[in-house]
């Protein structure tokens, strides 16, 4: 069947909720591609005060996004940092932890059965893993883990403060005053940051892809380049390490934009913001305005931009937000990430 297919699947796969602070919309779609390797996770209320939305864009199979998206909220609500506030740590150690998590033997069977070729394994408590996600060593440390991988791109609101984590080429984008601002930074292996982590890891890049290969340099999952024992899990080849992006939201955020890069190779973050803001005048579903982002970006022939899996979650925020009131919260900027 190839990497295309001759029509494209254009059945779209959405939901909406909503919670007192927002109200979300969620749409993803195979397209022409022979498989569907994105996965999302949508949850308005992860807590009574916290939001969750993630999109996981695959890449050499889909089991490694449908893993994070079925355990990586898990991980971020089952920490001890989350329990003492601390989002951002969270949320860093539930990226690196996939990769962990993935290299066990409770790992491979839940890979093998989301690729349709294994037994489900027997649910656990969401906050009482510890024991079953042991990486195990010893007599398994052969098993290097999943070759697949995935993006993630996770948004988390925790009353009117947003915590944006990323690794690899999904975005999120926030409109705020109607411009758009992006809210992470897609992390490509000829940018000199990445790159030079890549040479010091003993890899290489070539033709704008990481040994050759991989034409993106932070993912969960590829642990074919996750191979030097010499070096922590953030100086790998190609690293789940996220840049993690705080601000605390105003009356002036109307809403997020959270897509794989199959919605990126069709729309500058600008255009999305505009696309958006101009479905919102006359359409209040909101999964319905990203299933018209989806259409508006499907190619009319395979081989070009448009033909990747889409996946697009649109967050909007409820007027008037309840801002906390603080000298520092006047004309807030948004700030960059952080390399």
């Amino acid at each position: 069947m190839g990497v295309y297919l001759s029509t494209p699947k254009t059945e779209k796969i959405s939901n909406d909720g909503e919670n007192d602070m927002l109200r979300f919309g969620l749409s993803s779609m195979q397209g022409w591609r022979a498989t569907m390797e994105d996965a999302h996770a949508a949850f308005s209320h992860l807590d009574d005060s916290t939001s969750f939305f993630g999109v996981y864009d695959g890449h050499g199979g889909e089991e490694v996004s449908k893993f994070c998206a079925k355990f990586l909220h898990q991980q971020v609500l089952g920490s001890d940092a989350y329990a003492a506030g601390d989002l951002e740590t969270s949320l860093r150690k539930a990226f690196l932890r996939m990769d962990e998590m993935m290299c066990g033997i409770n790992g491979r069977k839940e890979l093998a059965t989301l690729r349709g070729k294994g037994d489900q394994p027997k649910a656990k408590e969401d906050n009482d893993q510890t024991d079953y996600w042991s990486s195990e060593k010893g007599n398994h440390s052969a098993n290097k883990g999943p070759s697949a991988g995935s993006t993630a791109c996770v948004a988390v609101i925790r009353n009117n403060q947003l915590l944006v984590a990323n690794a690899g080429d999904s975005r999120c984008v926030m409109s705020r005053n109607g411009e758009a601002h992006e809210m992470s930074k897609d992390h490509k292996p000829d940018l000199d940051h990445e790159k030079r982590r890549i040479l010091e890891a003993g890899g290489y890049v070539q033709h704008g892809r990481v040994n050759g290969s991989l034409n993106l340099s932070r993912a969960i999952g590829d642990m074919e380049m996750k191979q030097n024992k010499s070096l922590p899990a953030e100086q790998q080849i190609v690293t789940a390490d996220p840049d993690i992006v705080t601000v605390e939201l105003s009356e002036d955020d109307d809403f997020l934009i959270i897509a794989c890069d199959g919605i990126w190779d069709c729309m500058t973050s600008e255009r999305a913001v505009d696309f958006v803001k101009e479905q919102l005048k006359t359409e209040k579903k909101l999964s319905v305005v990203c299933e018209k982002v989806l259409s508006n970006c499907l190619a009319p022939s395979s081989g070009q931009d448009g033909c990747d899996n889409m996946t697009m979650i649109l967050v909007q925020f409820k007027k008037p937000l309840e801002v906390k009131k603080s000298p520092s919260n006047e004309e807030l900027p948004l700030p960059l990430v952080q390399q």
